[in-house]
């Protein structure tokens, strides 16, 4: 497959083979033939202030924090997208929101009726999302070059099944759960899929949406039940999770773990939502007015869907402990984006972004800190100080060059991220960012740039409304609450300077913001 042809800052690129060529030479010679494995754990809608080790007070996670205090804990870690799709494929490729095909979830509507779940069931051809180009190349793609087995298990989302856009055609060689984000808001699903085949389960059709009957009793456990079913797919894919662990303990392997959880529904396990029924005591119930699925206890049926994935984290550590490899495995655990403020989640009781502000219109889908400003823990026994904390700013698109540095790849100039490997390792040569920049299509057509302390937000540029444009402090300010955006013309100028130099317009139809085409970035209509 050819490289797909995108321009880089030359800035960016001379920071990245510097980063490389001193995190080579040392990885080269402490790993020597012998690569660690890579596990790379994304939580979904996971916000910023939901796990202990970042000030969670509610919900419990001591499998998490624990690997804080084995390892290292970022506190400046960005997701490259507020939604899901964007943010994955952005992780895979190394690409900012400038210069990534994929800028916000495409749910290819020209097949048909794609959000009718009985269709879906009936024709596969009406799952998945809009597909990655075939010339696309993956991180995956370069670990195998390198010898790495690769594997991930959880949520696509990337491209339809009877496409070129599946995992197993970019770069994983073994694919376990959802391909459809859709077929995601439940997680009592018809089907998983296992490479490129549908493996059917154990549940009734229960569509995401479906209401309680009129007349329901909303106090009576009895109301919810039809809403859990025989096999719930988080289990199943922790099952085949940890038999890709152990079919490949003998040799490298990268394992993106794109866990599902939190994301709404909201559908628990039994003992980890008993624990937070007693816990939190008796709710209003959530009635799914809004979408996915009612339940009698929301809350804490939210705090036990993490709770529950950290349990697993948990059997995850010990698993590798128990195979004698846990000692050369970089494990990252990070989000995708923000808290939901949607299907029951309830991000200002838990503080899901704290101490940014993670409900509607600052959580998910925006550009402010609570929708992309994410948790990011990185264990890498020896190898990472313990207890350490990082105040690097870095970003999914990150990755990609961190891996190169770890592996050894070959280095590619085809990405917007720099290395993290220097911060991983505590060394004082890190390079910085001298900016970072996102676009977002949606929610009313958004752009951000960070620069330094410096973070550019704009909105309503692709809606009816009149756009906005402010300008942060983020040290001062971290909750963006003051703009200066008049008080600093030169700062706003600099950051208008930056997008046109860095924006690509997006090939995709749905991801076009006009305005920007207009060159009006730096403009208030």
């Amino acid at each position: 497959m050819a490289l797909k042809k995108i321009s880089c800052s030359l800035l960016l690129v001379g920071m990245f083979f510097l980063a490389c060529k001193d995190a080579e030479q040392e990885i080269v010679v402490d790993n020597k033939t012998t690569p660690p494995n890579i596990i790379y754990i994304l939580a979904d809608d996971l916000g910023y202030g939901e796990i202990g080790a970042y000030g969670q007070k509610k919900i419990e996670t001591p499998h998490i924090d624990a690997l804080a205090k084995e390892g290292m804990l970022f506190t400046q870690h960005y997701s490259s997208a507020p939604v899901c799709a964007p943010a994955r494929y952005m992780f895979l490729t190394g690409k900012h929101a400038g210069h990534a095909y994929i800028r916000g979830n495409n749910e290819w509507k020209e097949r048909g009726d794609v959000w009718n779940y009985y269709a879906m069931a009936k024709d596969s051809t009406l799952e998945g999302q809009g597909s990655m180009p075939e010339s696309t190349i993956t991180m995956a793609d370069k670990l195998q070059e390198v010898g790495y087995k690769t594997g991930i298990i959880g949520k696509w989302g990337l491209g339809a099944p009877h496409t070129k856009s599946i995992p197993n055609d970019m770069g994983f060689d073994f694919f376990y759960g959802y391909n459809c984000q859709r077929q995601a808001h439940t997680y009592y699903p018809l089907h998983l899929y296992k490479n490129r085949n549908r493996v059917h389960l154990a549940n009734d059709t229960v569509a995401p949406n479906t209401k309680l009957p009129k007349g329901s009793d909303i106090h009576n456990p009895d109301s919810y039940a039809a809403y859990t079913l025989s096999d719930y797919a988080p289990d199943l894919m922790f099952d085949e999770l940890t038999g890709f662990v152990d079919d490949n303990k003998a040799q490298p392997f990268f394992l993106y773990w794109a866990t599902p959880i939190p994301h709404v529904a909201l559908q628990a396990p039994e003992k980890w939502l008993n624990y937070y029924k007693k816990k939190f005591g008796e709710e209003e119930p959530y009635l799914g007015e809004k979408s996915y699925f009612p339940h009698q206890s929301p809350r804490a049926a939210y705090a036990a869907m993490v709770s529950y994935l950290d349990e697993n984290i948990g059997k995850l550590v010990k698993q590798l402990k128990d195979e004698g490899i846990y000692e050369n495995t970089l494990l990252i655990f990070t989000s995708d984006n923000g808290p939901s403020y949607a299907g029951g989640a309830d991000p200002a009781f838990f503080e899901s972004a704290k101490p940014f502000d993670g409900e509607y219109g600052r959580g998910k889908g925006f550009l402010y800190e609570g929708g992309i400003r994410v948790p990011m823990i990185a264990s890498w026994p020896n190898k990472i100080k313990a207890g350490s904390r990082s105040d690097h700013i870095s970003a999914h698109y990150d990755m990609l060059a961190t891996f190169t540095d770890i592996a050894g790849y070959e280095n590619s100039d085809d990405t917007d991220g720099i290395s993290m490997l220097p911060a991983l390792l505590s060394e004082k040569n890190q390079e910085g960012h001298e900016f970072m920049y996102w676009e977002f299509p949606s929610y009313g057509g958004q752009v951000a740039v960070r620069m330094g302390d410096w973070k550019l937000v704009r909105q309503n540029l692709k809606n009816d409304k009149e756009p906005t444009l402010e300008l942060f402090n983020l040290k001062d300010d971290p909750t963006e609450t003051t703009n200066l955006a008049e008080m600093h013309p030169e700062i706003v100028k600099r950051a208008a300077e930056i997008f046109k130099a860095e924006r690509e317009i997006p090939e995709m139809e749905d991801f076009k913001i006009p305005i920007l085409q207009d060159g009006l970035l730096s403009e208030k209509k």
